[in-house]
């Protein structure tokens, strides 16, 4: 199926970004992240987690494999442990390939031992409205079996392609489907709306600079950054002990020139 393999375009990351345009950007992602801390969403402070974070688990789809290159090397520089699980084509708890996503995810969480499991949901979360709740509480009840909290992130928005067009609607409401699971678990689960980073539709340039890739699914490394920038701060407000490091620390460490970063 041509959707398992992720959407990049034609783009070097030569061509995409230099070291210095990360340099150059962090100012406008140390505004963001400011301009970000002020919106409201429906996570809680959890002033249970006293010594910060010990370790992330980060789970989804291609486009948080892409995220998940600047959230290791922010993370290295914060003094957390961190793993990513996140799938090329796949990744998700409820639609296609969810089956076999389960049969080693429980395994996947226990054995890392996280703190914390971020799902940033996927381009794949389709299904309905039981569907998604039944897989959201299976993964709530999965994680928290493991000793850690859940922490659902939505997903940036993405221009649908003719895979993608019929199943809009689940994918629409999946953040709606997280809240209700999150809202009945107080204490062990919250949503993080990352649309104070992506906005509410697709934008493939931002400030000048690519910010999402042209396939109109995947991120750019401008994008990850400032999402990166946004989740720390995030969870430096969920969890009072924990103190991400700043920009400068991960910004510019080679990351950058992954090549999963295409069509930028």
């Amino acid at each position: 199926m041509a959707a398992e393999t992720p959407r990049h375009g034609d783009g070097t990351v030569e061509d995409m970004i230099k070291t210095r345009n990360l340099t150059l950007g962090l100012a406008g992602l140390l505004l963001l992240t400011s301009a970000c801390s002020n919106q409201s969403n429906s996570a809680t402070t959890d002033t249970t987690a006293g010594a910060g974070l010990s370790k992330v688990l980060f789970l989804g789809d291609s486009i948080a494999a892409g995220e998940a290159l600047p959230l290791a090397a922010a993370f290295q520089a914060s003094g957390v442990g961190f793993q990513s699980i996140a799938s090329e084509g796949g990744g998700n708890v409820v639609g296609p390939f969810s089956d076999k996503n389960w049969e080693k995810l429980p395994g996947q969480i226990t054995s890392a031992k996280p703190a914390v499991v971020i799902y940033q949901l996927t381009t794949y979360d389709w299904g309905s409205e039981q569907e998604q709740q039944a897989a959201y509480g299976k993964l709530l009840t999965t994680v928290t079996g493991a000793g850690a909290k859940l922490v659902f992130v939505t997903a940036p928005p993405i221009r649908p392609d003719d895979f993608y067009k019929p199943h809009m609607a689940a994918l629409d409401r999946s953040p709606n489907v997280a809240r209700a699971v999150a809202a009945n678990a107080p204490g062990q689960a919250n949503v993080l709306d990352a649309s104070a980073v992506w906005g509410a539709t697709y934008l493939q340039v931002k400030d000048g600079k690519a910010d999402r890739s042209a396939d109109g699914i995947h991120t750019c490394p401008q994008g990850a950054a400032r999402f990166t920038h946004w989740l720390l701060a995030e969870l430096a407000r969920l969890f009072p002990g924990f103190t991400p490091a700043a920009a400068q620390a991960w910004a510019n460490t080679g990351w950058s020139a992954d090549n999963h970063f295409k069509g930028c």
